[in-house]
């Protein structure tokens, strides 16, 4: 054998060992992938929101104290509400691991710190816990972020089929544009959901999304567990920013403390609090279904000119023992055009009345963003509610400026202060917003929100009349009630930072 023809096999003999060697190295490596790697290269689930929010609100204070340990009548019901300022700070603190034989698991701890509190977080009669329920409260405004520490998401999620995936546990579930399934986001605590869901890509542009529910986690703190709420949506992608939806939502929760706002103030054998109807409402059973079709997108013509629209309707009926009167439809018609970095469009959204006894109810959705910000209609009005309106949107570097301006009129008319039985008022009033929002790096953000709501006819949650030769104290008392239910003018500020880990 020649010197360099062994040359050359010693050389490939050596390689071959040396790549026998590493092709072990990596399967042992591969072999070795445990748990604790899975975690180390997991994502955070992790941020920090701190917020001020200040409410200007005319009316008067609660007249009653609905639940509370306290005496049922509020002393000071005749007071006008006092302004409201909080500062809070929310902080999620959470891991998900990558995936460990097709496992990944996800805990994310919330809590909600007030470092101002003069404002009433609406627990005042529930007595959820020592510190967010204080009686003297209901001297403020409303602003919805009370007090809280706990268990926002745990879940396990599975990816053993290929384009599905399973997620058992506690979850934050956003579906659509949220109108009718939305975490709440812009709360500090958020709505949450315990049950599973699947989701399946495997038809080319088509999502199909499964979830049973067994426990909606509110984001009053409350928790709801007497039901469940089945989740069908469908949804196909005519374009990459184009699609069709079809979707519906079985609740079979008897009780999501919406009785009231639902069917009226019934509850008690007292006038004030008997509805327009005579009947006890606060235990009426609330399980519904929404069936509906959603058609929305973006259809770009070039570049910098782009079309806007949105077609969606809905029906709402009784579920599983749900109140008769559950019967009303939804719709939600509109478009608009993007120029370059600026968009305007304008829209009409209806959630119809069943002839005054009920109204079309979105118990699941991020209600905050829709029909105002202010948040008057975040149960629907007996009578229902047409909101048009009109949006426009500009972006600018690492800005974004956002104006709307919104008309609301009821379904069916409605009883007004002083208008005794008749039913003559169709308009709740208007409102406009504002916002801009700066994205200061891919982390952090600032945000200044401004709304204004303005009442237009007095809305009356009972009829004003009373019988002839009731007293004078008797008619000042029947009035006073009905202006409690006024949609009273309200300004609203926030200012909002954000960083995300």
């Amino acid at each position: 054998m020649q010197p360099t023809t062994h040359l050359k096999s010693i050389t490939l003999a050596t390689l071959l060992a040396l790549g026998s060697i590493s092709a072990a190295q990596a399967e042992e490596a591969e072999k070795e992938y445990t748990f604790v790697d899975s975690i180390i290269e997991g994502k955070p689930m992790t941020s920090f929101r701190l917020r001020y929010e200040e409410v200007n609100q005319d009316g008067y204070q609660p007249g009653n104290l609905t639940g509370a340990t306290a005496p049922a009548n509020n002393p000071t019901r005749n007071n006008q509400l006092k302004d409201a300022e909080a500062v809070t700070l929310r902080s999620l603190v959470g891991w998900q691991t990558s995936p460990f034989h097709n496992f990944s698991v996800a805990t994310q701890l919330i809590n909600v710190a007030k470092f101002k509190d003069d404002f009433n977080d609406s627990t005042n009669g529930t007595r959820i816990n020592s510190v967010s329920n204080q009686s003297n409260k209901v001297d403020y405004a409303k602003i919805l972020d009370p007090d809280y520490t706990g268990v926002n998401q745990l879940y396990v999620d599975w990816t053993g089929i290929k384009n599905t995936r399973f997620r058992v546990g506690r979850q934050a579930i956003n579906l659509d544009n949220v109108r009718f399934i939305g975490d709440i986001g812009f709360r500090q605590v958020m709505q949450v959901m315990d049950g599973v869901s699947v989701v399946n890509k495997t038809i080319p542009d088509t999502e199909f999304f499964l979830a049973h529910i067994e426990r909606i986690n509110q984001f009053t703190t409350q928790g709801r567990s007497d039901g469940a709420l089945e989740i069908v949506n469908l949804k196909y992608r005519i374009s990459p920013t184009e699609s069709i939806t079809g979707y519906g939502y079985l609740s079979s929760f008897k009780d999501l403390g919406l009785g009231r706002s639902w069917f009226g103030n019934g509850g008690s054998n007292t006038p004030a609090n008997i509805s327009k109807f005579g009947t006890a409402n606060q235990e009426a059973d609330q399980g519904n279904k929404t069936l509906g079709l959603r058609l929305d997108g973006i259809h770009p013509f070039n570049p910098n000119v782009r079309a806007l629209y949105t077609a969606e309707y809905a029906k709402q009926t009784d579920y599983s023992g749900g109140d008769s009167r559950i019967d009303a439809h939804y719709y939600k018609v509109g478009g608009g055009v993007g120029l370059d970095n600026f968009t305007i469009r304008s829209d009409q959204e209806l959630l119809s009345s069943n002839d005054g006894n009920y109204a079309f109810q979105t118990p699941f959705g991020t209600n905050h963003l829709f029909q105002g910000w202010t948040n008057k209609f975040l149960a629907t009005p007996l009578e229902g509610i047409e909101d048009s309106f009109v949006t426009a949107t500009y972006r600018y570097s690492d800005f974004v400026f956002f104006a709307d301006y919104h008309v609301f009129r009821s379904d069916k008319d409605f009883h007004t202060v002083g208008s005794g039985a008749a039913t003559n008022g169709n308009k709740f009033g208007t409102e406009w917003g504002a916002a801009v929002t700066y994205n200061i790096n891919k982390n952090m953000m600032a945000k200044l929100e401004y709304s204004k709501f303005s009442e237009d006819d007095k809305y009356a949650l009972l009829p004003t009349a009373v019988p002839d030769g009731a007293t004078p104290a008797a008619r000042a008392a029947n009035t006073a009630n009905a202006n409690r239910g006024r949609f009273r003018d309200t300004d609203k500020l926030w200012l909002t930072a954000m960083y995300t880990f």
